[in-house]
């Protein structure tokens, strides 16, 4: 039997997130399932209770320095400390370059760079001490670049040069950062994508299948499936390493 650990999600309330917090508290870690809204993360925390798990909701803005702080330290006291710790927090404000605002770009690096950096610089300090550590930081095919996402491609990529310095970092504390790059991802957010474009999400679905390998469009699951590997025992070897989990091959 492996350790009982505390485990921290961000952006859990629904879609890749929710279906990690769930695989992680199933691989018997206690999970804190953070989101924007403490209210919305009941949802998942009732699921995990329900299987018999142990969860906690904690509604915090990961770009905000003080909520990171308070939210960590509030983590450690009732769940114990944080040593897995999963930044998948995001938001997407797409536009073409010319009409991109600074706002939709600070928004967009604000949660997904700035929201990392502030949860896992708290979070470390618990990993290095229990000489024990797994920081899985969410990037995207995106990150390759993507039409109208000049933002989220920035910060996507960003997540992978962050997460390679952390391998290097923390290593010899016996903590190990990776990386996960999904594809196409069955979720609210693409959805929202679909509406945007005025085109039915069924058809959206269909579309971006026949240009997948593998013929179908990725679940969350797919992703919780990368990510309760990278988070186990056995992966202490794997550190620094970019995951395209896209249903084929990206560079």
């Amino acid at each position: 039997m492996s350790t009982q650990r505390t485990a921290v999600v961000t952006g859990a309330a629904r879609g890749i997130g929710k279906a990690v917090a769930l695989r992680l508290a199933q691989d018997g870690n206690k999970v804190a399932v953070l989101d924007l809204d403490e209210g919305a993360c009941q949802g998942t925390v009732e699921e995990i209770q329900a299987a018999g798990g142990q969860a906690l909701a904690v509604g915090v803005d990961v770009a905000d320095e003080e909520q990171v702080a308070a939210a960590v330290e509030r983590i450690a006291e009732e769940l114990g400390a944080p040593t897995i710790l999963v930044n998948n927090a995001g938001i997407i404000r797409d536009n073409m370059l010319f009409k991109m605002t600074t706002d939709d770009w600070d928004s967009v690096l604000g949660v997904h760079l700035r929201g990392a950096f502030l949860m896992t610089k708290a979070c470390q300090a618990y990993m290095t001490q229990e000489k024990f550590g797994r920081v899985v930081n969410l990037s995207s095919t995106s990150a390759l670049g993507n039409r109208g996402q000049a933002n989220y491609s920035a910060a996507k990529a960003g997540m992978q040069g962050f997460t390679k310095t952390l391998a290097i970092e923390l290593g010899k504390f016996g903590v190990t950062a990776n990386a996960i790059a999904p594809g196409f991802i069955q979720t609210d957010m693409t959805a929202a994508t679909a509406e945007r474009m005025g085109v039915p999400f069924d058809d959206f679905i269909a579309y971006a299948a026949k240009e997948i390998p593998v013929q179908r469009v990725g679940q969350p699951e797919d992703i919780a499936a990368m990510a309760s590997f990278f988070c186990s025992e056995q992966a202490g070897f794997v550190s620094g390493q970019v995951v395209y989990v896209a249903g084929g091959p990206r560079d």
